[in-house]
C-alpha cells in the first residue's frame, strides 16, 4: 500500500523521542499528524504538595505542549491535542492509589500505556479517521505468521518492552514503532542534524504523565501521613520511627531515619523488607543477615500473555521484575488463562504490586502483577 496514504497519528509529547519517530515516520512517507496528550490537571486532582511546576509561570505539561507545538512546526506536520484526564484518573491514578493504600508497589506507566496510550488515543484516532497510530517507545513489533509479536528494541539500555506487556495484541498491531531499530544517541544526534528546538531536551522521569515529584509530599496529597515504628524483623526491636508505612518501598535504603552505628548493629545499612499496612509497622534488616529479602515462588494475576495460544502447561522463560532489572530465569506454571505461578531460585526483593515481564529472549510473553509471594519452603511471606 502506498504509505503516503496511510494516515498515522503519533503521541507527540513534546520530548526528543516522539520527534524523531513523528520525523522517521514522515520520511518513509507516510501521512504524520502529530497529537499531544494532557492527561493530568494539578489543580483539580489535588497536585499541591510536593510539585515543583506550580512555582513556574506556566505548568511542566504546558511548557511541553509548547515543544510539542514547536516541533510540529519544525517538521511542517500537523497537531491535534486532546485531553484524556478523567480517564487517567479512572484507569491509572486510581488504580495507583489503591496499590499503595494496600502496602504493594505498583507501576502506573504500565496501565497508562494500557488504557491511555492504547486505548484512549488509540480510540481517538481511529474515530478521526487515522489507519494507525504511533509512539517514541523503544520497542518492536514483529508480524509472522498472522499475529503480532512485541519483541524488545535493537537499545536494550532504552528498551521499553517491559511497559508494554499489557496490551493486547489488536493494541500492538495497529502502532508503529520507529525507534525499534536505533539507539538513543542516534535519536539526539538526528535531532541535532535537523536542528530541533528539544534536541538537547533532558529525557522525562518521574510518574507517567505527571513528571517530577517529591515522593513522599506527592502521596501526602492522597494519603496522609501517619507515623509508626521501624521494627528490625530479625530481633524485633525498635529502630526508630517511619513518617507513614505507605511511602516505602521493599528494598528502600535511603530516608529509613536509622543512623549509622546503631548501638548492638554493625554498619551496614537497613533495608525494608516488609510492611503491615494495618499495624503502620515498617520491617527492616541489615543486609548481611536478611533472609526476608528472599522469595522463590509468586502468583502473578491479571496475566496478558501476547501470544496465540495462551500456555496451559509448565516453560521455563526469562522475567524481568522491574524496568531496570536483569531478566531472572523462571519456570512458570500456568493456573488459569489469566494467571500463574512464577517458581525461581531464591531471588531478591520481589514484591507485591510489582509487574512481572515474561521473555523469551527477546520476545516479550506478556506479563501480569505479583499478588503473593512465597519462601523457599513455599511459605506465604505476609509482610
Amino acid at each position: 500500500m502506498d504509505k503516503s496514504k496511510i494516515k498515522v497519528l503519533v503521541g507527540l509529547s513534546g520530548g526528543v523521542d516522539s520527534a524523531i519517530a513523528c520525523y522517521l515516520l514522515k520520511k518513509e512517507g507516510y501521512d504524520v499528524t502529530g497529537c499531544f496528550m494532557r492527561n493530568w490537571d494539578s489543580i483539580a486532582n489535588n497536585d499541591i504538595l510536593g510539585n515543583p511546576s506550580l512555582n513556574l509561570s506556566k505548568c511542566s505539561q504546558e511548557l511541553d505542549f509548547d515543544d510539542a507545538k514547536k516541533t510540529a512546526e519544525e517538521l511542517n506536520i500537523k497537531i491535534m491535542r486532546v485531553d484524556f484526564i478523567k480517564e487517567y484518573w479512572d484507569y491509572v491514578f486510581s488504580y495507583f492509589l489503591e496499590s499503595y493504600k494496600h502496602g504493594f508497589t505498583p507501576n502506573p506507566d504500565v496501565f497508562c500505556n494500557k488504557y491511555i496510550k492504547f486505548e484512549a488515543f488509540r480510540n481517538f484516532a481511529m474515530k478521526n479517521n487515522f489507519d494507525m497510530i504511533a509512539m517514541g517507545h523503544y520497542a518492536k513489533r514483529i508480524d509472522k505468521d498472522n499475529f503480532t509479536y512485541l519483541y524488545k528494541a535493537d537499545d536494550k539500555n532504552k528498551d521499553q518492552s517491559y511497559f508494554l506487556c499489557q496490551i493486547n495484541e489488536e493494541q500492538l498491531k495497529s502502532c508503529l514503532f520507529p525507534l525499534a531499530n536505533i539507539d538513543k544517541p542516534t535519536v539526539r544526534k538526528i535531532a541535532n542534524e535537523l536542528n530541533l528546538s528539544v534536541a538537547k531536551k533532558r529525557d522525562s522521569t518521574g510518574v507517567c504523565f505527571i513528571g517530577e515529584r517529591n515522593f513522599k509530599q506527592f502521596l501526602e496529597n492522597y494519603l496522609p501521613s501517619k507515623q509508626g515504628k521501624n521494627i528490625d524483623i530479625v530481633n524485633k526491636k525498635e529502630l526508630g520511627i517511619h513518617e507513614g508505612v505507605l511511602y516505602y518501598t521493599i528494598g528502600q535504603r535511603k530516608g529509613l531515619n536509622i543512623g549509622g552505628g546503631v548501638k548492638g548493629y554493625t554498619m551496614d545499612p537497613f533495608f525494608v523488607v516488609g510492611k503491615d499496612v494495618k499495624k503502620n509497622i515498617l520491617y527492616v534488616a541489615q543486609e548481611k543477615d536478611n533472609e526476608y529479602r528472599f522469595s522463590s515462588k509468586a502468583l502473578i494475576t491479571n496475566v496478558n500473555y501476547l501470544l496465540p495460544n495462551i500456555p496451559t502447561t509448565k516453560f521455563e522463560c526469562n522475567c524481568k521484575f522491574r524496568y531496570r532489572g536483569k531478566d531472572m530465569k523462571v519456570t512458570v506454571e500456568p493456573c488459569d488463562e489469566n494467571s500463574c505461578y512464577l517458581h525461581y531460585d531464591n531471588y531478591e526483593y520481589i514484591t507485591k504490586g510489582q509487574i512481572a515481564c515474561l521473555y523469551d529472549g527477546d520476545m516479550c510473553l506478556g506479563g501480569g502483577t505479583i499478588t503473593k509471594i512465597f519462601d523457599k519452603n513455599g511459605k506465604e511471606i505476609l509482610i
